[in-house]
């Protein structure tokens, strides 16, 4: 199976502070992948860096074959909570700005997915309740006919059915040959979606292991798998 995604080498400072060291990683085509680990673990600053957000000093990240950044960003899509746009915007507005700038949007696929979520595209940003805002990111990134989708925090503040709904979106919304890279605390709950899991520890990727690997060697679910890593029972191998 193709690699889409690979790092090699990559570190990474803010203000003199370590915060990635040493980090190298490869995903295959097709899968959710999970990217788990504490708060303030690098989690959301390696999404960052994979789409060119912050840029890369020392290191490698590719993305089906593109290093440049004006290339990558053509090929991933991620999660974006619009604090960029005045909160008196429509959302049918926003629509308009995502067909406008990316050229890979669907407004069919998008259609389906906000009709999925019960989107009011009349309504403004002001007046979107979290849940909502959270479906609609969620929308306008899998909108996105890309390879590479990155959701950072996609569940964060929402309640238990909206979770559901997006969750089920991710499902019914997500192509055979894209992946999904998705990091987030809700671990029991995105945990039916993934494929392989990364955790993120000591500054570093400290574990890559698929689902199926996981289940069979520890006879653990994944929270626990995950919990038992950060407290050290379980060996680095």
């Amino acid at each position: 199976m193709s690699k889409l995604l690979e790092i090699k080498d990559l570190n990474y400072k803010k203000n003199n502070k370590v915060i990635l060291s040493d980090v190298n990683l490869s995903l295959d085509k097709g899968k959710i992948v999970g990217l788990l680990g504490e708060n303030g673990a690098g989690k959301t600053t390696l999404i960052r860096l994979i789409v060119g957000v912050n840029a890369i000093k020392e290191g490698v990240i590719t993305v089906d074959g593109a290093v440049k950044k004006v290339d990558i960003k053509q090929n991933v899509s991620m999660t974006d909570h619009l604090a960029g746009f005045p909160r008196g915007t429509k959302l049918s507005d926003i629509e308009k700005f995502y067909q406008n700038v990316y050229p890979d949007f669907s407004t069919k696929k998008f259609s389906e997915i906000s009709n999925y979520l019960g989107l009011d595209m009349t309504k403004r940003i002001a007046g979107l309740s979290t849940g909502t805002l959270g479906k609609l990111v969620i929308a306008l990134t899998l909108s996105r006919e890309t390879k590479l989708y990155l959701l950072d925090e996609p569940l964060s503040g929402i309640d238990s059915m909206t979770r559901k709904k997006i969750i089920s979106s991710i499902i019914r919304w997500k192509s055979d040959d894209s992946t999904i890279l998705i990091s987030d605390h809700y671990v029991t709950e995105i945990a039916s979606l993934l494929d392989d899991v990364v955790i993120i520890k000591d500054q570093t990727i400290y574990e890559v292991s698929s689902v199926e690997d996981i289940q069979e060697k520890y006879h653990l679910g994944i929270e626990d798998y995950y919990e038992k890593v950060y407290e050290g029972g379980l060996p680095n191998e």
